[in-house]
């Protein structure tokens, strides 16, 4: 039972059978709305949804309103860096000569506990080395493929050591990993009136 003030309270009942079979009254998924207004915040470690709906709306229950003008947290403690679901950016090379198996390492990840995704995206960059060429030192650019591969994984049942450890294992050097917070980054503060 919702109260009269709650976003759930205009939402229409559908029946849908549980896993015995039996009928149940559930109120349906209540559509985003769409969001108007520009203001920003910009996320600093320590921030709260709490405590950032009662600074722009002086009530503290308010914080869905923030959620629901920014999907991409999926939780309130993904704002804070603590949400159990996270995604780490991996930058990769090819460890040896010839193009990787993409297929390999993809089944490595997914077999490994708690990985629910996992994005490729392929780059051509310019890479600068010197090189000794007949007692010479000399500039050489080169084009180099460079790899990017996101994870999205729960981090109760693995961490980022153990996939970067698959990585290597499927023939690949591990560079930079970044985690993809939301520290730093800016979101959305809707009007009052928003929702």
């Amino acid at each position: 039972m919702f109260s009269k003030l709650s976003r759930y309270s205009k939402v229409a009942n559908v029946v849908i059978p549980d896993a015995q079979g039996q009928l149940l009254s559930v109120k349906d998924l209540r559509p985003l709305p769409q969001v108007t207004g520009t203001f920003r915040h910009m996320v600093k470690a320590g921030d709260r949804l709490d405590q950032l709906s009662y600074k722009y709306y002086s009530q503290s229950l308010q914080w869905w309103r923030i959620c629901d003008a920014n999907p991409e947290i999926l939780s309130p403690l993904a704002l804070l860096g603590d949400d159990v679901i996270v995604t780490t950016r991996f930058h990769l090379t090819v460890a040896g000569v010839g193009m990787p198996t993409w297929d390999k390492l993809f089944v490595t990840l997914y077999d490994v506990l708690g990985v629910e995704r996992v994005q490729m995206t392929e780059h051509v960059g310019t890479m600068q080395e010197q090189r000794l060429v007949d007692d010479q030192t000399i500039t050489v650019v080169e084009e180099k493929y460079l790899w990017e591969v996101r994870v999205t994984y729960n981090r109760l049942n693995v961490t980022y050591a153990v996939l970067a450890e698959r990585m290597k294992e499927s023939g690949f050097i591990v560079g930079e990993i970044t985690e993809m917070g939301q520290l730093g980054k800016e979101i959305i503060i809707p009007p009052k009136g928003f929702g």
